[in-house]
């Protein structure tokens, strides 16, 4: 394994990790805007207000996009095996 095959499983991995984690992460950040709009219009400082709905929201996506996040990681990981089997 040479420097450039080093640096594309590099960029391969930081690519899964980037599409896979990008619903949860950008619902998480809509959710919490959304809160913060709510809590500064109506001036309710509730704590639990902030994160009982993105908690749940969170898990609701990890529901509905698990199997997508699965797939990347499946993916990642064939890659990986067929380039060792291949010597790279």
């Amino acid at each position: 394994m040479n420097e450039a095959d080093a640096l594309d499983i590099a960029q391969f991995a930081v690519w899964t990790v980037l599409s896979a984690s990008a619903p949860v992460v950008l619902v998480a950040m809509i959710v919490g805007i959304g809160i913060a709009l709510v809590q500064a219009l109506t001036q309710v400082q509730e704590i639990t207000l902030t994160f009982v709905p993105k908690i749940v929201a969170i898990m609701l996506v990890l529901a509905l996009t698990g199997p997508f996040i699965g797939g990347q990681i499946s993916s990642f990981t064939n890659v990986i095996f067929e380039r060792i089997e291949t010597g790279f």
